[in-house]
């Protein structure tokens, strides 16, 4: 699907702004922005935590010479399942929170007159869809009768609404609908392949350096371009190009452009390899969280975080636990940082080693045949990004029981299949010997929290437990590790010598201690720490308004402990043997 863009056959009417909003029980409408979550926007503590259907709705106007053009709605993510109705008509469901769906609208439209959106969104998690959760009746005598409440197993709140734009688009009767960019470097020249999906067969792709000055063309709907000297997309040195695909049919002309980047990225032995370099993560798991606007895409965070993670020296991130909007990788490609872009399938354990997930009942073929769906979309949306380098296709899931390996072997072998070209990791927070699914992927990534969540306060026993942790997954598997995510609460502010729990002293230990052991390993390839800023969770007694793991704060102001790694990630190369 490709990201709506205005060119000379093209035109985009946003729809962004303020629209009327109003639950399933409420007949009455409020004004509500979209894009952003609903939840916070309010004084109304029942809309906070709202649990089931809300409504949007808007009027546009669509100009009479669109009359002989496609008019298609596109709605950039809404969390969770959605139905789109436009004057009155269903035009489209969608099942998924954080990915885009579109219908052609060109037959319900009126010309030249006033038109009605109208947008369901159902917030309710079911075993079924990512990230999964359940919808329990509380019957006993301490609750009235009815009592419901949601229940997940994932740390981050389940933010609702529309997240991000609402467009339409137009493009002409035969146009071009999608297309692939696969780069190989061959000797002093790069290879840029090309398929192109339209229903046209006449094209001209013509590729152009930054200058704008043409560096190959060829027509045809698949083929190569050939670049002589390239100059390559890597982090730290984001070079792009531009891609322009013109259909060339008689009464259909089209044109589409995208900035794409020439690399190579593959697995080596104890090495992660982008452009037959050696490369070393250093960043962060991040969340797509602000105040007040929760989820709601909000470019002004985006270039500040981006800005922020070049003050630290970090050189990329994972999507934990979810796919970002597109806007996100846009920027990625721009300011050179490598993506591990995350499905968002979280929350597929229980905790307890007595109560299996991977069930009948709870995580089975339905939500097997949704995780697949979601791989699809995701690869198809953002296969073109440069500065996405792998795949992740679940956090912290149950990987342990027995029925997790088939499940999740089929999952990685559709991504593979839907894309060779990218390595695949998922990320394990149990042990070694006892995960069933690591032994696929490509690279491992590892979540360890030693003194925080075991052996809480005690800052000695990192380095020994660390070290003969990952030893033994190298041991095992042979693969190179990325520690995917360590880190402590820290409250800004609160200060201990010696150093104590929640203190921004003990955070600054902690990771201190982490990263001592991780220069000592060379079969690690990265270190990300668990949290880019502080993000906001569902209440309860462990969680202080949110998890307080960041490295900066909620509203982006840096706590102690990122002076230490902005000094320490300025002396790590990006590209370096161990």
């Amino acid at each position: 699907m490709l990201y709506p863009k205005e060119s000379e056959t093209r035109e985009v009417k946003d729809l962004s702004g303020v629209w009327e909003f109003r639950t399933e029980s409420d007949k009455n409408y409020i004004l509500m922005p979209v894009p952003a979550s609903f939840n916070d926007i309010t004084q109304d503590i029942n809309l906070r935590d709202y649990v089931g259907r809300v409504y949007y709705k808007k009027s546009f106007f669509i100009p009479v010479y669109w009359k002989e053009r496609n008019i298609f709605l596109r709605v950039g993510a809404a969390a969770h399942f959605s139905e789109v109705y436009v004057n009155g008509n269903l035009v489209t469901k969608h099942k998924g929170g954080f990915l885009p769906f579109e219908a052609e609208i060109s037959k319900f439209v009126n010309y030249g007159q006033e038109n009605i959106i109208e947008i369901m969104v159902d917030n309710t998690l079911t075993w079924d869809v990512l990230p999964p959760g359940e919808l329990k009746v509380i019957e006993d005598e301490m609750h009235p009768k009815g009592y419901k409440v949601l229940n997940y197993y994932f740390d981050f709140f389940n933010y609702s609404g529309i997240h991000r734009p609402v467009v339409i688009y137009t493009t002409p009767k035969v146009y071009i609908k999608d297309f692939s960019v696969i780069t190989e470097l061959s000797n002093n020249s790069a290879l840029v392949k090309y398929s192109i999906e339209s229903e046209g067969n006449n094209f001209q792709v013509i590729l152009r350096d930054k200058d704008k000055n043409i560096v190959a063309e060829n027509f045809g709907k698949s083929g190569v371009l050939e670049v002589k000297n390239p100059k390559l997309w890597e982090p730290g040195n984001p070079y792009l190009y531009n891609l322009e695909i013109k259909l060339l049919e008689k009464d259909n002309f089209d044109i589409y452009r995208m900035d794409i980047g020439i690399r190579t990225v593959r697995v080596e032995g104890k090495q992660f390899l982008i452009n037959e370099k050696p490369f070393y993560f250093k960043g962060f798991g991040k969340h797509e969280d602000s105040d007040i606007r929760g989820k709601g895409l909000d470019q002004v965070i985006n270039i500040k975080d981006f800005n922020l993670l070049k003050w630290i020296g970090a050189n990329s991130f994972r999507t934990s636990h979810y796919p970002y909007s597109e806007e996100i990788l846009f920027l990625a490609d721009q300011y050179g940082i490598a993506v591990i872009e995350e499905a968002p399938a979280v929350g597929l354990n229980l905790w307890n080693r007595n109560e299996k997930v991977f069930t009948e009942g709870r995580v089975d073929g339905k939500t097997l045949e949704h995780h697949l769906e979601i791989m699809r979309e995701l690869i198809a949306r953002d296969k073109n990004h440069p500065s996405v380098i792998m795949w992740s296709v679940a956090n912290e899931a149950a990987t342990y029981e027995d029925g997790a390996e088939e499940y999740f072997r089929r999952v990685i072998e559709e991504t593979r299949r839907l894309d060779p070209t990218r390595p695949i990791t998922i990320v394990e927070n149990t042990k070694a010997s006892e995960t069933k699914v690591s032994k696929y992927v490509d690279v491992i990534c590892v979540n360890r929290y030693y003194s925080w969540y075991t052996d809480s306060g005690d800052l000695s026993v990192i380095e020994y437990q660390l070290e003969r942790d990952l030893r033994e997954w190298y041991e095992l598997y042979r693969k190179p590790i990325i520690l995917s995510e360590f880190g402590a609460d820290a409250i800004s502010g609160f200060h201990s010598d010696p150093p104590l729990m929640f203190t921004e002293e003990y955070q600054q230990e902690m990771i201190k201690r982490f990263v001592g052991v991780l220069d000592r390993l060379d079969f690690v390839v990265g270190e990300h720490i668990w949290n880019f800023a502080d993000f906001m969770t569902k209440q309860s007694i462990t969680r202080v308004v949110g998890n307080k793991k960041g490295v900066f704060t909620r509203n982006r102001q840096p706590k102690m402990v990122a002076h230490f790694l902005k000094e320490r990630w300025s002396k790590l190369p990006d590209f370096w043997e161990k």
